[in-house]
C-alpha cells in the first residue's frame, strides 16, 4: 500500500474513500476479539467493548501513530486476570487509571523509547508464554469445563476434561477452531470478511439451528450499564503499585512494537512515541475510569487497518463509533454467541502469539535459550517474573558475548623448532584472566612464542598478567614476540580507563600500509609499512580467507572483463569494483591510453587480442580518475619530457577533443568538475572510441560478444561514475 508522504491533515473526502470502509472491516475484526479478551481476562464481557471504545477513540484522536488502532490486547489477559483474583474488578480499573497515569508520565519526560530496549527476543517470548497460558485456559472451557487457576493445574487437567468433554461445546468450539484455520488459505475474495467474524457467526448460527444447550454469554445490562467508577484498594499498596508498574510497562512495550511494526507497513508519517504514550495513557485512564480493560495498540487491529486501505487516524475512531453503535443498539446479538465459541476464538489467539519465525530467529542469532526460558517462566511462573528471568538472561548472555575473547595457544613450525604462537581477538578483560592464564601455562619453558592479540577492549590486568608472564618467560630463556592489531594495545592499559575500540585496524587491500602503521613499535617506520611486512600480515590475516576464493583459479583464468586503468596508485580496480580473484584481466598504464599511432607500444594491443581471443571476455572497461598527473600535465604549458612526454603524445587526441568542446566535457563541467577531471573524463570518452574503431573490438561489439564501457573514479568521494562516449552520469 501506498500512502501520501505526508498526512498532515485530514481530508473528509480521504475519510469517506478509504477510512470509513477500512474502519468498517476494523470494527469487524475488533468486535470478537475483545469480548474474547474480556472474558480470558475474568473481567465482565461489557468491559471488552468498553475499552474497544475508548481505545479506538481516545488513543486513536491523541496518539503519536496515525494508522495504529488501540483496544483491549492479548499480551495483558494474564495479568488482568491475575490483578480480578487479587483485587477484584473494580480496584483493576483503578490500577488500569494508574497505570495510564504513568504512561503520561512516560510520554511527558520523553522517555517513552526506553521502553524498546527489551530485547525483543523477551517480548517474543513474552507473547508466546502468554498464547500458551490462554490456550491452556480456554482448551477447558472449549471441552465444557472449567479452567483452572494456574498452568501447571490446566495441563494436568486436560486428561480429565478429555473424558469428560461436552460434545456440544466441542462441535462449536471446534467449528471455530478450523475456521479460523483454514480462513488464510481461501482466495482473496473470501478473505474480504474477517475470519473471527465469520467463525463467530458461524458457530452461533449453528448452535441456534441445532438446538444445543450450551453455555452462552450473559450480560448484566447495557453499554451504559456496564459503566462504573474503579474503587480504591483497601490495602496491600505496594501490589497495587507493583500491579501499576506492571500494566504500565506491558501496554507500553506492546504498544511501541506494534507502532514500530506498523510504521514499516506503510509509507506516511512515522510515529511519535513519546505522543503515543500520551494518547495510550490517556486511554488507559478513561477506560479504567469508565470500568474498561487496559488499552494497549493491538498489532491484528492494526495491520488489518493498514491492509484495508486507511490513510489516517480517522478509521481507528471510526472503528471505536462502530463499536459503540453495536454495544448500545445491537447487545441482545451479543448474548446468542456460545462460550464455546469464543473459547475456540482464544484457543487459536493463543496459538497464533506462539510464532515459529521467532523461534527460527531466536535460533539463528542465538536467543534460544533466552526465548525458551522465558516462555516457560511466564507459564509456571508469572508474567512479570518470567519477564524479569528472561531479561536477566538476555543480559547476561550479552555480557558472557561482549567480554569473552577467543584465546588459543599451539605449537607450529617443524617438529622440535619449540616454535609457539598463542592468538587472542576479542574484549581483554579480567573475567578473561583464567582462560588467559591456561592458554600461558600450556607454552613449555624456553620456546620461542608470537603473540596476535586483536583487541577491541584491553583492560589492564590482562596488560599485567601478559606483561608478569613475558618477564618470566624471558627470564628462562624463552623469547616473545607480541604483534598487536587491534586498537585496545597493551601499552594504552596502565595509562588510562580502559575504554571499548573498534576491532581490527585495517581490511587488508583497502587501508594504506600508513594508515596501520604501529607508531608505538621503534623498529618501524611511523608512516610506512614495508612490503614484506605487508605480506607478513597478508599470510597471518587473509591468506586462509582468500584460499578458499581461488578453488578452480589454480590452472587457467576466465576474468569477466579486461580493466584498462592508470597506474595511479590511488585507484584500486578490484576494491572499487567489488570484484575477486579471476574477475579482471587487468591492464594499467599512465593516462588509461589506447596507443593507435604506427610504431606504438604494442603491450595494449597484445593485451586487447589476448583477452577478446583468448580469455573471450564479454566486456572492456575503461576506468580514468580524478587528479590525473597525465591529464595535469597535458594541459600545462610545458608538458613533462621524456619518456612521459613521448607516451602523452598518444593523449592529443583526447586533448584536441577537449578543447573543441566534447559533449562529454561539457556534461562534465555542468557536473561540476574542474578542468583537468573534465579532461580526464573527456579522454575516457575518447579511449572509448577509439576501442569501438578497433578492428578486433569493433568486431566483437558488433557480433553482440563485446560490450565497451568507461568509468571515472572521483579520489576525493570515492565514488566511481560512468562515463559513455558523449556523457558522464552522476548517479552516486
Amino acid at each position: 500500500m501506498h500512502l501520501p508522504a505526508a498526512l498532515t491533515s485530514i481530508n473528509v473526502r480521504d475519510v469517506l474513500r478509504y477510512d470509513v470502509p477500512a474502519s468498517l472491516v476494523v470494527f469487524l475484526v475488533a468486535l470478537p476479539l475483545s469480548l474474547g479478551i474480556a472474558i480470558a481476562s475474568d473481567a465482565p464481557v461489557m468491559a471488552g467493548l468498553i475499552a474497544a471504545v475508548i481505545g479506538g477513540i481516545v488513543a486513536g484522536a491523541l496518539g503519536g501513530s496515525i494508522l495504529q488502532v488501540s483496544g483491549p490486547a492479548a499480551g495483558l489477559t494474564v495479568v488482568v486476570a491475575e490483578l480480578v483474583a487479587t483485587f477484584g474488578w473494580k480496584v483493576t480499573c483503578f490500577i488500569t487509571v494508574g497505570a495510564g497515569v504513568l504512561q503520561i508520565v512516560f510520554g511527558l519526560s520523553r522517555i517513552a523509547q526506553a521502553a524498546l530496549a527489551i530485547a525483543p527476543v523477551v517480548v517474543h517470548a513474552m507473547l508466546a508464554g502468554i498464547g500458551i497460558t490462554i490456550a491452556l485456559q480456554q482448551i477447558h472451557v472449549l471441552l465444557g469445563s472449567d479452567s483452572q487457576s494456574s498452568a501447571w493445574e490446566n495441563l494436568s487437567a486436560i486428561p480429565g476434561s478429555l473424558i469428560d468433554m461436552d460434545w456440544h461445546t466441542v462441535v462449536i468450539g471446534g467449528l471455530v477452531v478450523v475456521t479460523m484455520l483454514a480462513w488464510p488459505s481461501l482466495p482473496a475474495r473470501y478473505r474480504k470478511v474477517p475470519g473471527p467474524l465469520v467463525a463467530i457467526v458461524g458457530a452461533t448460527v449453528v448452535a441456534l439451528a441445532a438446538g444445543f444447550d450450551i453455555d452462552k454469554i450473559t450480560l448484566d445490562g447495557n453499554f451504559f450499564d456496564a459503566l462504573a467508577l474503579p474503587e480504591l484498594p483497601s490495602g496491600n499498596w505496594g501490589a497495587v503499585a507493583l500491579g501499576v508498574i506492571t500494566v504500565a510497562l506491558i501496554a507500553s512495550v506492546e504498544s511501541l512494537l506494534s507502532a514500530v511494526a506498523v510504521d514499516k507497513m506503510h509509507t506516511g508519517p512515522r510515529t511519535n512515541f513519546n505522543r503515543e504514550m500520551l494518547g495510550q495513557g490517556s486511554a488507559n485512564i478513561l477506560s479504567g475510569m469508565a470500568g474498561g480493560l487496559p488499552v494497549t495498540g493491538v498489532i491484528v487491529r492494526s495491520s488489518t487497518n493498514v491492509a484495508s486501505g486507511a490513510r489516517s487516524r480517522a478509521s481507528a475512531v471510526l472503528h471505536g463509533v462502530w463499536i459503540l453503535v453495536f454495544a448500545v443498539l445491537l447487545t441482545s446479538l451479543v448474548q446468542q454467541i456460545p462460550m464455546a465459541a469464543l473459547a475456540g476464538l482464544l484457543v487459536v489467539i493463543g496459538i497464533q502469539l506462539v510464532k515459529t519465525a521467532h523461534m527460527k530467529l531466536a535460533l539463528r542469532t542465538g536467543d534460544m535459550w533466552v526465548y525458551v526460558i522465558t516462555v516457560l517462566a511466564v507459564v509456571f511462573l508469572n508474567l512479570l517474573e518470567g519477564v524479569g528471568i528472561g531479561l536477566a538472561v538476555a543480559v547476561a548472555i550479552v555480557v558472557v558475548r561482549v567480554v569473552r575473547a577467543s584465546i588459543t595457544s599451539a605449537p607450529f613450525g617443524t617438529p622440535g623448532s619449540r616454535q609457539w604462537e598463542i592468538r587472542i581477538h576479542g574484549s581483554l578483560s579480567f573475567l578473561m584472566l583464567p582462560r588467559l592464564n591456561k592458554a600461558l601455562a600450556k607454552v613449555p619453558a624456553g620456546a620461542h612464542v608470537t603473540m596476535h592479540i586483536d583487541a577491541d577492549f584491553l583492560d589492564n590486568a590482562a596488560s599485567e598478567m601478559i606483561a608478569d608472564w613475558q618477564w618470566a618467560h624471558e627470564a628462562v630463556g624463552g623469547t616473545v614476540v607480541i604483534e598487536e592489531t587491534g586498537h585496545a594495545l597493551l601499552v594504552d592499559a596502565p595509562k588510562a580507563p580502559p575504554r571499548r575500540h573498534q576491532v581490527a585496524t585495517r581490511v587488508l587491500g583497502l587501508a594504506p600500509w600508513k594508515a596501520s602503521a604501529s607508531s608505538h613499535d621503534a623498529d618501524e617506520s611511523p608512516t610506512l609499512r614495508s612490503i614484506k611486512s605487508g605480506v607478513h600480515e597478508y599470510h597471518r590475516l587473509t591468506a586462509d580467507a582468500l584460499l578458499e576464493h581461488m578453488e578452480g583459479l589454480s590452472d587457467a583464468q576466465d576474468p569477466d572483463s579486461l580493466f584498462l586503468t592508470c597506474s595511479d596508485s590511488r585507484v584500486v580496480p578490484n576494491v572499487i569494483t567489488a570484484s575477486g580473484p579471476g574477475d579482471l584481466f587487468t591492464v594499467r598504464n599512465i593516462g588509461n591510453l589506447i596507443p593507435t599511432a604506427p610504431g606504438a607500444d604494442i603491450s595494449v594491443e597484445a593485451a586487447l587480442e589476448f583477452a577478446v581471443d583468448n580469455l573471450g571476455v564479454s566486456s572492456i572497461v575503461v576506468c580514468g580518475h580524478s587528479s590525473c598527473g597525465a591529464m595535469t600535465g597535458l594541459l600545462a604549458e610545458s608538458g613533462p619530457g621524456g619518456a612521459v612526454g613521448t607516451w602523452l603524445e598518444h593523449a592529443a587526441p583526447s586533448l584536441s577533443a577537449f578543447r573543441s568542446g566534447h559533449p562529454a566535457g561539457r556534461s562534465a563541467a555542468d557536473a561540476g568538475f574542474s578542468e583537468v577531471d573534465q579532461l580526464a573524463i573527456v579522454n575516457v570518452a575518447v579511449q572509448i572510441q577509439t576501442l569501438q574503431r578497433h578492428p578486433l573490438v569493433g568486431r566483437a561489439v558488433a557480433d553482440g560478444r563485446l560490450r565497451v564501457a568507461g568509468l571515472f573514479f572521483d579520489i576525493a568521494t570515492a565514488r566511481v561514475i560512468e562515463v559513455s562516449s558523449t556523457a558522464v552520469t552522476v548517479t552516486a
